[in-house]
């Protein structure tokens, strides 16, 4: 039996930054995760887009955050994590997204984006490819960017261990041991480990893991699909959304990678809820009639394969975390609705601020937006 100062399950996107910060706060952590290295759930199959440009204020907060550690990881540790500042666009071809688009500046612009509304003729000057005919305008926010997720979970991997992070791959969490109300430590398929603090970092497992402890959570995976092109000359800088929705989906996005590549994923409508990860044959024809609409240049692209993974979703589009109410030393930190890689540092920091009773005004009212007993009302816009 060993003690540790935290316990973390989990060493994705999520769990690894966050072993991360709390070594570097002189907290010592132990990872667990059942698979073979780190990254190996969802954060295998995420495309790579970080924006704060969202809806959600607590979400504008903590990717903010992981965009300064994305952006200066390399210069700080000597790490390529594949690092690109393009921005994102939000493209605009009806009066119904212009006037959404632009609702949301008035939140965004209020909590530090550096995000305007680009006119047609300047947002064409930029992405020149985009099909001009209905183009109204769009959003565009230089600070967004792009990083690969298994590059950037392996340096975060690799400075947690060099700071006294212990990782236990291979092993699965069987039991959470809890005595008078509070955490105690787990037990797993091959050892027993003592800590006054326990953290549920994983992704689509996040509420079984709960059930071990007595406690739930409102996170149901569901499936997304991406796929990625050959390599072509640089043509295109911003990531591009569109979310004007169509038969089968609601919104698409994709982007050049700094190889040439062009990434891609798409959101269902309705969501295909489970866990399922085998691709369809829908996807491509779907996504690919929507791209080349949009941008009739991507026509002669090759795709080179195509992949699904798991959006772990709650029902209001937000993560959920911090100490549970029910259990002591117990910490969420579950629910990233497909968007773990781009809040994973953010919240990294926030969480040990969390553990360390160090917590600011604003991280107060960040964990606010996210707390596990909050009603599930509202749904992010920008979802």
């Amino acid at each position: 039996m060993s003690a540790y100062d935290v316990i973390v399950i989990g060493a994705g996107s999520v769990g690894t930054p966050t072993a991360y910060f709390l070594a570097k706060a002189g907290i010592r952590p132990l990872v667990i995760d059942s698979a073979a290295s780190v990254g190996q759930g969802a954060s295998k199959a995420a495309i790579g887009g970080v924006r704060a440009t969202h809806s959600d204020v607590a979400k504008i907060r903590t990717c903010l955050a992981s965009l300064d550690v994305f952006s200066q990881w390399e210069e700080e540790h000597g790490d390529n994590i594949e690092w690109m500042q393009g921005g994102y666009s939000f493209v605009a071809y009806r009066d119904r997204e212009e006037k959404i688009l632009k609702d949301l500046l008035v939140v965004q612009k209020a909590h530090g984006l550096g995000i305007d509304w680009i006119e047609r003729d300047e947002l064409l000057g930029m992405v020149p490819d985009l099909e001009p005919n209905g183009l109204i305008g769009g959003t565009f926010s230089p600070g967004d960017g792009s990083a690969s997720p298994l590059l950037a979970t392996h340096g975060f991997f690799k400075k947690a261990v060099e700071l006294g992070a212990d990782f236990a791959f291979r092993e699965t969490v069987t039991a959470i041991r809890t005595e008078g109300g509070r955490v105690v430590g787990v037990t797993t398929d091959k050892g027993r480990f003592d800590a006054p603090v326990v953290i549920n970092a994983t992704g689509g497992a996040a509420r079984a893991v709960s059930q071990l402890a007595g406690l739930d959570v409102p996170v149901q995976p569901d499936s997304h699909e991406a796929g990625v092109t050959e390599p072509v000359a640089r043509f295109l800088s911003p990531m591009i959304v569109d979310i004007r929705p169509d038969v089968g989906s609601k919104n698409y996005y994709f982007y050049q990678h700094r190889t040439g590549q062009v990434i891609f994923c798409i959101t269902p409508d309705p969501p295909i809820v489970g866990e399922d990860r085998r691709e369809t044959s829908e996807f491509l024809p779907m996504i690919a009639r929507r791209m080349v609409r949009l941008m009739p240049r991507l026509r002669e692209l090759k795709v080179r394969r195509t992949w699904r993974g798991l959006y772990p979703m709650t029902p209001d589009g937000s993560p959920i975390v911090g100490w549970a109410p029910e259990l002591k030393g117990y910490v969420h930190a579950v629910g990233m609705c497909g968007q773990g890689f781009m809040l994973g540092p953010g919240l990294g920091q926030l969480i040990t601020r969390l553990v360390r009773e160090e917590t600011t005004e604003e991280d107060r009212d960040v964990l606010a937006g996210f707390a596990p007993e909050r009603e599930f009302a509202a749904m992010e816009a920008l979802k």
